[in-house]
């Protein structure tokens, strides 16, 4: 993003987050950061311009109103929402043109994200709207391919849920940020984007996949107990898929999920503290999985 109130080119990186410091000042030559929560603005924003906002981390209606009514002006608006919004019983793949509405599995979540869309929608109607499934990549915050780098690291047993055959659709930040670029350069006419590998890859492959990346072979039981899936595993017990052709016609080449995970695997065996809060899959494994071969 580019502020012109003063007539250089200089460069700021505004982060209206609700934590720590995800990008350190200095950490990128030329660039000024501004780190600040956005429900308690202030002044920070008023009578700045930026070419671009891309807000990764509005959830809510009122995160969107917040950022909104801080002062400043903008060019572009790309928010990133989720393929949660749209309901489990829609048929698959889900679609753009599909009715969103509440989805069983994400609950609140997905009814928030859309609220935020609708909001954006009303009082930027130009703005881009991008539905992501499961991101990944280096730096994940989130405890999913960890996890299973963490098995395979320490040599356990990975506890697939029923046969494993439960599908997954996955897309790599690298390729969110390439979409990004793309929309702001060409800004085609839709504004709404389905983004996502147009594969999709099952529990037992993908988790085949992160042992590989991880240097081992997985040895996979398989678990029929009826136990809480979230309890054990890192993903709900919902397979869907996304319809990416939208996105495919102006990226029609994404980064192979093989060679995604082998990046992530080497940033987070370097820095496993990238993932902040590791929910406890293994020691409920240890407790209620000792029969399960």
């Amino acid at each position: 993003m580019s502020d012109e109130t003063t007539g250089d080119r200089r460069h700021d990186l505004c982060e209206p987050l609700y934590g720590g410091i995800f990008c350190p000042q200095g950490a990128v030559a030329g660039v000024t950061l501004l780190s600040c929560d956005r429900h308690a603005l202030g002044d920070d924003l008023q009578g700045r311009h930026f070419d671009a906002v891309l807000d990764i981390c509005a959830y809510t209606a009122e995160d969107i109103a917040a950022l909104l009514g801080a002062g400043a002006t903008f060019g572009d608006y790309i928010m990133v929402s989720s393929s949660a919004v749209y309901p489990e019983t829609n048929p698959q793949p889900f679609t753009e043109e599909q009715d969103c509405g509440p989805n069983a599995i994400w609950g609140s979540y997905g009814v928030n994200k859309l609220a935020a869309e609708q909001w954006l929608q009303s009082r930027c109607p130009g703005a881009y709207i991008l539905r992501p499934p499961y991101l990944y990549g280096p730096w994940n915050n989130v405890y999913r391919e960890g996890f299973v780098f963490d098995c395979a690291m320490q040599g356990r047993k990975f506890y697939l849920p029923h046969d494993g055959s439960m599908k997954l659709q996955f897309f790599h930040v690298d390729d969110l940020c390439r979409f990004m670029e793309i929309l702001l350069e060409r800004h085609p006419a839709p504004r709404v984007f389905n983004v996502g590998n147009p594969q999709t890859v099952t529990v037992r492959e993908w988790a085949a996949l992160c042992y590989e990346a991880a240097g081992a072979v997985p040895d996979f039981a398989e678990v029929e107990t009826g136990a809480p899936q979230r309890d054990y595993f890192c993903f709900h017990d919902y397979g869907y898929e996304l319809d990416v052709s939208r996105q495919c016609a102006l990226l029609p080449d994404t980064k192979p999920l093989r060679e995604g995970l082998r990046e992530a695997f080497a940033v987070y065996q370097a820095h496993p503290e990238s993932v902040y809060f590791r929910k406890p899959y293994m020691e409920y494994i240890d407790k209620n999985f000792s029969a399960v071969n």
